[in-house]
């Protein structure tokens, strides 16, 4: 997708400029986001209808009197997009690739930041960094973002979260949004995750394809790993073939589904046969709904 046809993608999706922007996204952005919403403004001396547990005990036993802290909502929030730019993102069967399913769901957070007057920023990532914007506000500059995400062409081909999680953790020194858009298919292990959700709210956003799912039923071909080259024949016939493939990867979403929940990590899967604004706006329901 060029940058024109992925704002206008974006832009036409039909949830987007009435319900998605307008609606749940305009009024309750902010309530969705874990510990995010207030931000501490002063202190002054307690009143009986404060909340108890505000009351500062350290500035209290100095004055001799009970002070209590005031808190203010922030105005603005720090969205970070850490998108996978990495071979394997390339592939696709459906209409989109991966990488066009991430490009237009990472475009609709974009808008959503700018809607509500709040900063956005990304890194896209390989096995390098391959390109950084720190947070900015208004749609210029998230015209910008979904520029570079049409227009980039990645030098390197693996996958390397574990510096990306490790370069927005140094960038971003306030509390923040991180939304990772990736189809995870990577070696490195999901404990640098663990780095970045102890300080800022993280969703990770899988993007998968129908076949990473079910293999298709062909005869004998030659598959080859985008990211390291490997190559390995399969009969796509093979019954044996179909049932491993498809408990192999079913294992490994269950592994990364856990591991996530560990880390306290709110998880998006988002295939490229389906309206990433339905499922953005499913997503965002359920997290307000709980």
């Amino acid at each position: 997708m060029d940058t024109i046809n992925l704002l206008s993608k974006a832009k036409s999706l039909h949830l987007v400029s009435s319900r998605l922007l307008e609606g749940l996204l305009s009024g309750n952005y902010r309530t969705v986001f874990k510990g995010l919403g207030i931000e501490f403004d002063e202190v002054r001396e307690y009143v009986d209808s404060d909340d108890a547990r505000n009351i500062d005990w350290n500035v209290s036993s100095r004055m001799g009197a009970p002070y209590t802290k005031t808190f203010r909502e922030e105005r603005e929030i720090a969205l970070f997009l850490i998108v996978d730019v990495s071979a394997s993102m390339s592939a696709g069967t459906s209409e989109m690739t991966k990488a066009d399913a991430a490009n237009v769901v990472s475009a609709l957070f974009c808008l959503s930041a700018v809607h509500n007057n709040d900063r956005v920023g990304a890194l896209f990532f390989s096995d390098r960094i391959e390109k950084l914007v720190g947070p900015g506000k208004g749609m210029t500059h998230a015209s910008r973002l979904v520029r570079d995400m049409a227009t980039l062409n990645p030098l390197g081909k693996g996958s390397d979260l574990a510096l990306a999680c490790r370069i927005v953790h140094e960038t971003l020194k306030r509390r923040g949004i991180c939304v990772i858009v990736s189809d995870f298919r990577m070696r490195t292990n999901l404990r640098e995750l663990t780095l970045l959700s102890r300080k800022h709210d993280v969703i990770a956003v899988k993007i998968i394809d129908p076949a990473d799912l079910t293999f298709p039923k062909t005869g004998l071909i030659e598959l080859i790993d985008p990211e390291e080259a490997h190559r390995l024949q399969v009969f796509g016939k093979s019954k044996n073939f179909q049932k491993e493939y498809r408990e192999f990867w079913q294992m490994e979403h269950a592994l990364w589904q856990k591991e996530c929940r560990k880390r306290g990590i709110d998880s998006l899967v988002l295939s490229t046969d389906q309206d990433p604004a339905q499922k953005l706006i499913q997503f965002f329901s359920r997290r307000k709904g709980r």
